[in-house]
């Protein structure tokens, strides 16, 4: 296993998402909410679109087994199996607001509040401070600051 962060596209959106994630929910209480709301945001999405997809192959039924291939769903099967694999996200889901209902019990001093705020700020820094702007330009090319070449 390599010591370095991977380096991938992927990876890399996942860390921004990440530090960003911190820095604009620097507190036990925020965080809380914040993972609440992504839960539920999920479940919601989750379930819209499970009724969706049971409505559709009810009526794929009704019409003789007719495929929603302009959709992008082919056939009854793939149909069911979207949707088994939708409810089992989100019986997933419930579970984990079970376990988020417990995280909300947990409630901390203002002062332990600040102590998140202050590690927060350590892990991680604003990416548009004009200091680790300019360092990261001592490093690497930014988009606003691209290498010049001579021809």
């Amino acid at each position: 296993m390599s010591e370095q962060p991977c380096q991938c596209s992927d990876c890399q959106r996942f860390y921004r998402e990440h530090d960003r994630l911190i820095r604009e929910f620097p507190t036990l209480k925020k965080q809380q909410e914040l993972n609440w709301a992504s839960i539920q945001s999920f479940r919601t999405l989750c379930g819209k679109v499970t009724e969706e997809l049971q409505k559709r192959l009810i009526d794929s039924d009704d019409q003789a087994n007719k495929s929603y291939e302009d959709d992008n769903v082919c056939t009854n099967e793939e149909l069911a199996d979207a949707i088994n694999e939708l409810e089992n996200i989100n019986a997933y889901l419930y579970s984990i607001e079970a376990l988020m209902e417990r995280i909300f019990d947990i409630k901390v001093s203002d002062k332990v509040e600040n102590k998140f705020k202050e590690i927060a700020d350590e892990i991680a820094p604003d990416p548009l401070n004009i200091d680790r702007l300019i360092l990261n330009r001592l490093f690497h090319q930014t988009p606003d600051f691209p290498d010049k070449t001579i021809n």
